[in-house]
Formats: C-alpha cells, structure tokens, sequence
C-alpha cells in the first residue's frame, strides 16, 4: 500500500525524483540524496512498512537478496575497500524515514567515518539477565 506522505513511498511510485540503481518485483535501491560517501544507497520494499515490525519475513528476505545483489553491484563498480549495511527502527533507533530500508555505505579508507555506538563491557551476569528477558527463561 503507497502512503501519500511517505517519500520513499512516491519514489517507488516514480512521483518522485531517485537514481535508481536497481530493482526487482519487490524491492529498489536508489542512491542516498545526503551520501555519508560516493554510492551511499539506500534499498526499500515496494510495499510500505514503517519498520522491522512492520515486514513480513518474506519482505525482509526480498530486501536482503536486493540489499546482497546491490553489494556485489557497488564492489564491482565502485571498489571499495569496505561497505557498511545498516538499519535503523523508530526515532530512538536514528530512523528518520519510516519506510523500513537498508542502508549500503561504501567504505574508501580514511573517509573520517566513526563507529556510531561505543561498545560497553557488561559483566556474565548482566548478559544473562538480558538472555533471561529475551528468551523468557
């Protein structure tokens, strides 16, 4: 279902301006128009889902085939020396676009790019307690 005030809803619709760089029966990819670097793209399904929780597993499989084909599609024709695949889910997440897409980020080396999260060392206890909620046991 297209959502009249979704951006990428009106890119997938062809309303709206993209540089296209693939697309399937399910899914586009289409270059970021505020690239954190050269080839920065963006992969969504055809169908709108705000998140995550919103896609069916069969969306999200169609998206990560696109989101593997589009990888081999950047290293072949951009050769990086790394990429960077990243998703966000809800404002708290850093989604700022709330149709659920992937972002492909290719990595040059000394691009000034930093990691964006600082890992914690949690204690075993503390990892189990967080197994524990997760698994219900």
């Amino acid at each position: 279902m297209k959502r009249v005030d979704c951006i990428f809803c009106s890119i997938v619709a062809g309303a709206a301006p993209a540089w296209r760089v693939y697309e399937d029966g399910e899914t586009i990819a289409f270059l970021d128009i505020r690239p954190t670097t050269a080839g920065h793209t963006l992969v969504v399904p055809r169908r709108h889902a705000a998140d995550i929780w919103s896609l069916s597993e069969d969306e999200a499989a169609a998206v990560m085939r696109s989101v593997h084909r589009v990888a081999a599609q950047l290293r072949e024709r951009l050769r990086p020396r790394g990429l960077n695949i990243t998703q966000s889910n809800g404002a708290a997440a850093w989604q700022e676009v709330f149709h659920y897409h992937v972002h492909l980020v290719p990595r040059y080396g000394g691009d000034g790019l930093a990691p964006p999260w600082r890992p914690t060392r949690p204690t075993p206890e503390a990892l189990a307690e967080v197994q524990r909620r997760i698994t219900g046991g």
